[in-house]
């Protein structure tokens, strides 16, 4: 929008027009009923014979004056009184055909030669004065107060045309100024979902598009700290769901030395590693669950270390193994090992085997066995986990959380988690980024492995 359509659009020129327009329209309706009244005027003073009346009223008033008062023609200070209080009267007095006395100028003697009363004059009274009968030429502006009265009244009407036309211009203006209050009103009790309505291209519409702007920017800071307080709540759950894993199996180890059902110093060692390999993860996950609640929310990890499949896998599901087989359960394992590399983080990668671990000992069927398999799809590998649930009459319902937590870090390793499950059984399948493309995903099944030592060479 240029400079000069913000001037004719602004406020201001709305206004500037709006003025001039209600200035010619009053201008315009006084001078036609100005022209009107002096017409009426003009039509009852002249041919009502008004102007006659009201002669012979004014002499009749002057000769009972002069009777009451024993006026001359000569009297012409007695005279100027009676002529002053008429106001707008003016009279001529002829004694014997001679001007003697002039209203309009009292004091002065008139030369008999000059002034004599015209034979053409016929709107003359002859009174009776204390010095004889005189001619006396009487004229007045009978009719002047109505054209004052005229006037005045075309002025007030149209002052009153004016004030209308100018309020009725600005009238939508206000209304939608108190529009706008409303509307404020309603922003402010929280609703920031309400439009405000925009009208027209002047400053009120720059306001209201304006306060449209600070709604939305308002409604989308809210709804980034309500999302920022739903991830750093969702973020607390999950790491303190991930917290109890390893300290599950601290509290497993722990229990073993307790009541030493180690069988030599070497595997004491290996549980005290495991202990401490299990406290420093919690520590870990600890740090994490700190540094969230500072930024609310989790960060993405944008970094993952390409590592060997067999480096990156073995030890995890070893320790895993081993676990399931002293909570009760047993395995059939088959892996195979290709030389290929994928990319994976490794704090995510420990929570996840703790959480899949976790999550086995809580809903899986001790009497059936846990299958765990290693699985290539295309540029992708990783392992699956297979059993069957459990009854879970008398036991707790699975919240979800852990395995959230699981296709969560996953995806941030540019990972895929795969879950099927049905009434009786369930299965995962954990394929990581980063490898080359072999065989294809197993079916469910396999060889149950012989020995331990077999399983992951």
């Amino acid at each position: 929008m240029s400079r000069w359509q913000n001037r004719k659009t602004s406020i201001y020129g709305r206004l500037g027009r709006l003025l001039l327009l209600a200035a010619a329209v009053g201008i315009l309706a006084f001078l036609m009923l100005y022209a009107a009244g002096m017409s009426l005027i003009d039509r009852f003073a002249w041919d009502g014979n008004y102007l006659a009346r009201e002669g012979q009223n004014r002499a009749d008033s002057l000769q009972a004056y002069i009777e009451k008062n024993n006026v001359s023609t000569g009297d012409s200070d007695k005279l100027t009184v009676w002529v002053k209080k008429q106001a707008v009267v003016a009279i001529q007095i002829y004694k014997d055909g001679y001007l003697v006395y002039d209203s309009n100028y009292p004091d002065e003697i008139f030369d008999p030669d000059e002034y004599v009363l015209s034979e053409e004059t016929e709107q003359y009274y002859t009174l009776n004065f204390s010095d004889g009968s005189a001619e006396v030429f009487l004229y007045g502006f009978y009719a002047y107060q109505f054209y004052n009265y005229v006037l005045i009244g075309d002025i007030v009407v149209a002052f009153a045309i004016f004030f209308c036309v100018v309020m009725g211009g600005i009238r939508r203006t206000i209304h939608y100024i108190r529009k706008l209050s409303e509307e404020i009103k309603i922003l402010e009790g929280g609703d920031l979902d309400y439009e405000i309505t925009v009208k027209g291209r002047d400053e009120l519409a720059e306001l209201a598009e304006g306060l449209n702007s600070m709604r939305k920017s308002f409604r989308e800071q809210n709804r980034r700290e309500e999302e920022t307080v739903k991830a750093n709540q969702r973020m607390v759950t999950e790491m303190s769901h991930d917290l109890r894993t390893p300290l599950t199996a601290i509290m497993l180890y722990t229990e073993i030395l307790q009541n030493r059902k180690y069988g030599s110093e070497e595997q004491m060692q290996e549980y005290i590693r495991k202990i401490d390999e299990k406290a420093r993860r919690m520590k870990l996950l600890s740090d994490h669950l700190f540094s969230y609640s500072l930024v609310h929310g989790e960060k993405e990890k944008q970094q993952t270390e390409k590592v060997l499949l067999r480096a990156a896998l073995y030890d995890m599901l070893s320790e895993a193994a081993s676990y399931l087989e002293q909570q009760g359960f047993r395995l059939e394992m088959e892996a195979v090992w290709e030389e290929r590399y994928i990319r994976i983080d490794p704090d995510y990668l420990g929570r996840i085997f703790d959480n899949l671990t976790s999550n086995i000992v809580k809903y899986a069927d001790r009497e059936s066995p846990v299958a765990i398999r290693s699985v290539y799809v295309g540029s992708m590998a990783g392992v699956s986990f297979e059993n069957r649930k459990a009854q879970q009459t008398g036991r707790e319902e699975s919240t979800g959380i852990g395995l959230r937590n699981v296709a969560g870090m996953m995806h941030k390793m540019k990972g895929v988690c795969k879950i099927s499950q049905t009434k009786d059984s369930f299965r995962i399948v954990l394929l990581f980024s980063g490898c080359e493309k072999t065989a294809e995903l197993p079916a469910s099944g396999g060889k149950k492995s012989r020995s331990k030592k077999r399983q992951f060479e």
